[in-house]
């Protein structure tokens, strides 16, 4: 999922929100760059909650970890990897019916269709999550929070093996790959151009994907609630699991 719509969960499942929840709920994505592997990125929340859970704020972090990864399962795991009794997650089940369209609009080899198709139907949900604000400026805040951003730098760069400045550099760096102002069919595609250059160097259209986005909003509008309500209630057993 994207950022807003991470941290609309995490405030769904825990209730309430704190910078350190913010910053946890996309930790993830942004650990991913320094990581060797989506494991290691979206699968060491209970060990961060672990190390951290003694001091509150950094505890709230790991909360927010832990409502976003793949082990144990967080919201990626139900939009990803496996929802119901589906083959996959939530968000490629619904990117299934827009894949050519998503190859043609990115300039994509077939091969990469499925996958990023399932990203433009996580830009039509961000549009929704998005919506009014309130998540962008919860990101923006936490994000000018550098006493913390340095506290979770120093604190959990030694258990990914990366120096603390080069992880503090990352999330200081990271608002500049996602949308956290404005969030449109057109912002959210514009910022998916960069990042399609930054990982595939690859730019793609961007009016058409826009385009795509906005569909893939009206795609999952009927049954997204279901969707939230289920992974809630499934990410909450999860933590309780995990010791939070």
């Amino acid at each position: 999922m994207y950022p807003q719509t991470h941290v609309y969960f995490a405030e769904r499942v825990c209730g309430e929100l704190s910078d350190a929840l913010v910053l946890g709920s996309i930790f993830p994505d942004m650990i991913a760059a320094l990581a060797p592997g989506r494991e290691e990125s979206h699968g060491r929340g209970k060990e961060l909650l672990a190390t951290l859970e003694d001091d509150p704020q950094l505890r709230d972090f790991a909360r927010g970890v832990l409502t976003h990864g793949v082990t144990p399962e967080g919201l990626d795991y139900y939009g990803d990897e496996k929802y119901l009794h589906y083959e996959r997650g939530y968000c490629f089940e619904k990117g299934r019916p827009i894949v050519e369209e998503t190859i043609r609009a990115c300039n994509l080899p077939p091969a990469m269709g499925w996958w990023k198709s399932h990203n433009i139907v996580e830009m039509g949900i961000e549009l929704i999550t998005g919506e009014g604000g309130f998540y962008g400026r919860a990101l923006a805040a936490a994000f000018s929070n550098a006493v913390l951003i340095d506290k979770i730098s120093r604190q959990v760069a030694p258990l990914y093996g990366v120096e603390p400045r080069r992880l503090y550099q990352r999330i200081h760096n990271f608002p500049h790959y996602i949308e956290i102002a404005r969030v449109t069919p057109r912002t959210l595609a514009t910022k998916y151009d960069v990042q399609m250059f930054y990982k595939h160097r690859i730019h793609i259209d961007i009016e058409r994907t826009a385009r795509l986005i906005a569909t893939a909003r009206h795609i999952v509008e009927a049954d997204l609630e279901e969707f939230f309500k289920y992974a809630e209630e499934q990410v909450r057993q999860n933590m309780l699991i995990a010791g939070v």
